[in-house]
């Protein structure tokens, strides 16, 4: 019998707020923030405990994930477009002719192309599934990403 979980990162106030900007968009190349909301979804069978799984281990995943990203400014290590150079105190982007400096602390440099929301729900199934041991029952991890509300990016994989 199939099976679907779902944690709404809406309801139990999942989300984080940071600034992005994204290289070659008309609108978006220009530095702004979102108030991101996360939200999760497992597919698999029930398993011998009755549950899909435990609530409680994804949702402290979850949080965990989101203190790294709440209130900072996210920058990709893999763009073509962007170009980072670090010191001890400080994070300078330069990316089609503008140039950012931010204090070192609050940047987090991920290791992805582009700060999308699609980039980052990819980036945060994987590390879900490098964290969490998931019971063999589970099928698949999904992660959707808000950027605000009814704006909403989904990655997928089947573990099994």
């Amino acid at each position: 019998m199939k099976m679907q979980l779902e944690i709404d990162g809406e309801y139990l106030g999942l989300r984080f707020s940071a600034c992005h900007f994204i290289p070659r968009h008309d609108k978006c190349s220009r530095f702004h923030g979102h108030s991101y909301v996360v939200r999760l979804k497992l597919e698999g069978e029930i398993g011998e405990n009755g549950m899909l799984m435990d609530f409680v281990v994804l949702k402290k995943e979850l949080r965990q994930m989101i203190a790294l990203l709440d209130h900072t400014t996210l920058l990709p290590s893999d763009s073509e477009d962007v170009l980072i150079e670090l010191t001890d105190t400080s994070v300078e982007a330069v990316a089609c002719g503008k140039r950012y400096v931010f204090p070192a602390e609050d940047v987090v440099i991920l290791d992805i192309p582009n700060t999308t929301a699609e980039e980052m729900s990819k980036l945060m199934v994987h590390k879900m599934i490098n964290d969490v041991a998931f019971p063999e029952n589970v099928r698949s991890v999904s992660i959707g990403l808000d950027e605000e509300r009814g704006q909403t990016a989904w990655y997928t994989v089947e573990l099994r």
